[in-house]
Formats: structure tokens, C-alpha cells, sequence
């Protein structure tokens, strides 16, 4: 028997752990452990040393346990974890909607609340667009993700997120995500982007009143939908119609922000202000914050008590948060995106070049970058079994990545943005010959 438990690994240890008191309803994404990290190295349980090219799920922009945010959270808990913000206020939270007033002003006055996660910050937003319009529809987009509480997965699309969980939320809406391919597009983009305006007036007509609309929600890159990336005509167009209509708009820039696509927000790419967003991930460095903000006459719109929570924005996750994006700026964490994206952009289109019966379309924003898998060229046929075996093959070699797509089809990557360039390529050599391999 001690033989038998020597051949063990402790990684496979803690899986079985892992099935004895943790529900099966919580995904595997990647068949990996860690027991600690710094910058963009992950040491797991047996002591092996791993690339992460998960980032947490775009949560380490900033890198795994970036120094000046551990000792913030070392200093802010030894004075203060935790009061509600309702109850007494502190510096901590100011300090840090402050600073987001100043890096992403929506307008000429900002203003910011904190809660725990993407999915929170969602939910209300959605709370704040409706007591401001005073009306009660939503349109979310296909293949959105906007997290898992009711709300949340009412809007997001891929429906193996919120298989059984229904009867969801009333007034929401879906219109199709406007999807350019370039390879296959007969039209320029711009014409594309007019078509997809005038099929939304035309939802209007047809589906809800424009009157009755709330706010419409998207994601400028889709994070689980497969990185897909808005036409810059069409978000321009969407503002103008929400600008006519009366219909709020919102960002929900929770894994495109903090240097992810090579500034601030996916949004700043566009020249193009949101009227409410909503931010998490690598807001925090791992910590659980996320915010809502927007336009101050439109956050002010709603009535006390109506929004916020418990935890939300706590003194350990403020003084995080502000460590982390103040550390951002120190680095330059948008030209760092900017270069993670050049060098991974360029080693997928070589890819796409070399193996264009399996990898089909690259696309991404900076460094917030995928290509899909499909079978014989057609991007009718994704490729789910391939990607998987690409993934857990790469865990073995040590590469962490996760897939994405409604039809689990595509690599992305998120890794922290602050990775050497040595480690970033020995990563992209090991991924690379793993397709070699798999092809």
C-alpha cells in the first residue's frame, strides 16, 4: 500500500480531495494545481514549475503576487479587514475611486461604487440603468458573459453556464453579436457594422420598443465567447443610437481592462465613452473587487440602499486594488500589453499560415488574444476534442492555458502581462509544438 500511495502524485492527491467535498458542478478548466506563483511562474503541488498562460482568467495582468500589493494587503490588515462601508466609512475606498475617476472619467463627472465580483458589478449595473431610464428592458448580445448570479446568466449566452438553473430574469433580451470575419465577409467592415445597425432597429420593431430599453450591455472583446472583437464602426453607430434612443450603454470591460488590450479599457480604442461599466479581475491581483461606474448624474440615479453590499468594497481588496494600479503605472502596464499582444499576434498567424486545415481565424485585441480549432479549414467545424487535448498536453509540458468559444473551440491567452519575453516565447515554443505534434 505505501508503495502504491508513493506513485501518487500530490496533485492527484488534492483532485481526489477535491471530489470527495466539492461539488461537481464547479468546472475544471485546466487539470493543474499551484501552491505558489510569482510573476508568471506557477509552482504546483509536486513542485513543478509551470507557465501561466491563464493568468487566473485574466485576473494577473499585474503578475502572481506582485510585491508593492502584498504589502499593501500585509499593512491594511494589520489596522483594518473589515467595517461595511455603510456602517463607517475609510480612505481605503475613496482613495481608490479616485483613482479610477482619474485613469477612466466617463464624461465630465465620474462617479464609483465596489463590489466583489464581475458578476455583482453586473447586476447592478443593470440596477442603476433601470431606476435611471425608468424603464425595464435589457439587450445583451450572443455569446456574452456576463457572470453567474440570476441576472448575469440570464444575460450571458453559452448555455451550458446556466443549464437547469431557470426560470430566469424577465425583460432581457438577445441580439446577435456582430461578428466580422475578414476571410469570409463579402462587405467592408463599415458596411457590415450599418447592416447590423439597422437588423437592431429593426429588433425594435419586432422584439421591444425602444422606449422600453433600459440599457444595452456588451462586451467589446467576448471573454468565454471566443474573443471576438466589435467593429469600431459599430460601437461608434451603437453609441449614436443609444445617444437618440435614450438607451444606456454599458461596457462590461471585467476581462478586457488594466493594460489586458493595451490600455486602460477595450473601450479607449473606439473613442467611445460608455454611460455606465463595469470592471473586476485584474482590477484586484487576485483579490475579490470589482466596480461600477458611470456617469455621475446616471449612479446617482438610484435610490439609497438599493445597490451595494456587505463586503463590498473591503479595505484589504480597496488598499489591493489601488497597490495594483498604482504598480500599473509605474510599469507602464498598457505598453506592456501592447507588446505581449505584438509577439503572441505574431506567432498565431504563423500558426494560421502553417496549419490552416486545423487553426482557423486569429483574433484579439492587444494581448487579449485566441485563435479557434476547426476540421478541415471550416470554421463550421470547431474543433472542441482537439483543444482539449492541446490544453491537458501542454499541462503535462508545463503550459497553463484555458479554452473558450460557445462551442469550446478556442485557445486564448491571458498571461500575466508583465512575463519576460524569454518565458513568454519558451511558452509559445512549447504550445507550438504540441500543435506540431497534435496536427
Amino acid at each position: 500500500m505505501e508503495q502504491i500511495a508513493a506513485l501518487i502524485s500530490k496533485k492527484d492527491e488534492l483532485y481526489q480531495r477535491r471530489k470527495a467535498v466539492v461539488p461537481n458542478g464547479l468546472g475544471i478548466f485546466n487539470p493543474s494545481s499551484v501552491q505558489y506563483a510569482h510573476g508568471a511562474i506557477m509552482i504546483d503541488a509536486d513542485g513543478k514549475e509551470l507557465i501561466d498562460f491563464a493568468g487566473g482568467i485574466g485576473v494577473l495582468n499585474a503578475g502572481h503576487c506582485p510585491p508593492p500589493v502584498v504589502e499593501a494587503i500585509q499593512k491594511q490588515a494589520e489596522k483594518l479587514i473589515h467595517s461595511s462601508f455603510n456602517v463607517a466609512i475609510y480612505e481605503e475606498y475613496l482613495a481608490l475611486a479616485e483613482k479610477l475617476v482619474e485613469i477612466l472619467p466617463h464624461g465630465d463627472a465620474t462617479k464609483v461604487m465596489f463590489l466583489n465580483s464581475g458578476a455583482e458589478a453586473v447586476e447592478n449595473a443593470v440596477k442603476i440603468a433601470r431606476q435611471a431610464t425608468k424603464r425595464q428592458a435589457v439587450i445583451a448580445f450572443s455569446g456574452g458573459f456576463h457572470g453567474r448570479t440570476m441576472m448575469g446568466m440570464t444575460l450571458t449566452s453559452k448555455v451550458n453556464y446556466k443549464a437547469g438553473c431557470g426560470p430566469f430574469a424577465p425583460e432581457v433580451y438577445r441580439i446577435d453579436f456582430p461578428v466580422y470575419r475578414k476571410a469570409v465577409q463579402t462587405i467592408s467592415e463599415e458596411a457590415f457594422a450599418e447592416q447590423e445597425i439597422r437588423r437592431l432597429k429593426d429588433f425594435f420593431k419586432t422584439n421591444v420598443r425602444a422606449e422600453d430599453v433600459a440599457a444595452i450591455i456588451i462586451e467589446i472583446v467576448q471573454g468565454e465567447g471566443g474573443f471576438f472583437v466589435a467593429p469600431k464602426s459599430y460601437i461608434q453607430q451603437l453609441r449614436r443610437l443609444c445617444d437618440e434612443t435614450g438607451i444606456l450603454l454599458i461596457f462590461d470591460e471585467v476581462q478586457s481592462g488594466f493594460g489586458r488590450t493595451g490600455k486602460w479599457a477595450a473601450y479607449e480604442h473606439y473613442n467611445v465613452i460608455p454611460d455606465i461599466s463595469t470592471w473586476a479581475k485584474s482590477m484586484g491581483s487576485g483579490v475579490p473587487i470589482a466596480a461600477v461606474m458611470g456617469k455621475a448624474h446616471i449612479m446617482d440615479a438610484a435610490a439609497p440602499s438599493t445597490i451595494g453590499g456587505t463586503y463590498a468594497g473591503n479595505p484589504i481588496c480597496c488598499a489591493a486594488s489601488l497597490a495594483t494600479i498604482q504598480y500599473m503605472q509605474q510599469i507602464n502596464i498598457n505598453e506592456l500589453g501592447t507588446k505581449v499582444g505584438n509577439i503572441v499576434r505574431a506567432r498565431f498567424e504563423k500558426w494560421q499560415n502553417q496549419f490552416p486545415q486545423i487553426i482557423g481565424e486569429v483574433r484579439g485585441l492587444g494581448a487579449m488574444l485566441a485563435f479557434e480549432l476547426v476540421k478541415n479549414g471550416d470554421y463550421l467545424q470547431p474543433d472542441a476534442a482537439l483543444t482539449t487535448k492541446i490544453m491537458n498536453t501542454c499541462a503535462e509540458r508545463g503550459l497553463v492555458i484555458i479554452s473558450a468559444g460557445v462551442n469550446g473551440n478556442v485557445i486564448r491567452i491571458l498571461s500575466p502581462l508583465v512575463i519576460e519575453e524569454t518565458l513568454l516565447n519558451k511558452g509559445l515554443d512549447i504550445l507550438e509544438s504540441v500543435i506540431e505534434e497534435l496536427a
